[in-house]
């Protein structure tokens, strides 16, 4: 099987403060990815605010977030097993993220051999 990290974001997080029932869908989503045997990390609820991440680049420039251009924030992620990124695919389809107006991208992870 291979691993594929699914990351969360969202447009705004400024003002975001899940309800005991968004939560709970979450964990009940988790849950079935678990019971099936295919979580591999379920990584941070939610990772550093904007304005918490920096980047170096060459030159030891230093710029603010990971990426200045987008204007989402990542707020969490997982890592999932599956034998295809389709699958991983339809695991995200079903996560609640997109009742909050967020999306998930899709990447595998990539192992030393």
């Amino acid at each position: 099987m291979k691993e594929f990290m699914l990351i969360f974001r969202l447009k705004d997080i400024e003002d975001f403060k899940p309800t005991p029932e968004q939560i709970q869908e979450r964990l009940n989503w988790l849950a079935g990815i678990a019971a099936q045997n295919k979580l591999a990390d379920q990584g941070n609820s939610l990772l550093p605010f904007p304005g918490s991440a920096k980047t170096v680049r060459p030159d030891s420039v230093v710029t603010d977030g990971p990426y200045t251009e987008i204007k989402e924030f990542i707020v969490g992620y997982v890592v999932v097993r599956t034998d295809t990124i389709d699958e991983a695919v339809a695991m995200a389809k079903e996560n609640p993220i997109f009742k909050l107006g967020g999306n998930i991208e899709i990447r595998e992870v990539l192992k030393h051999k």
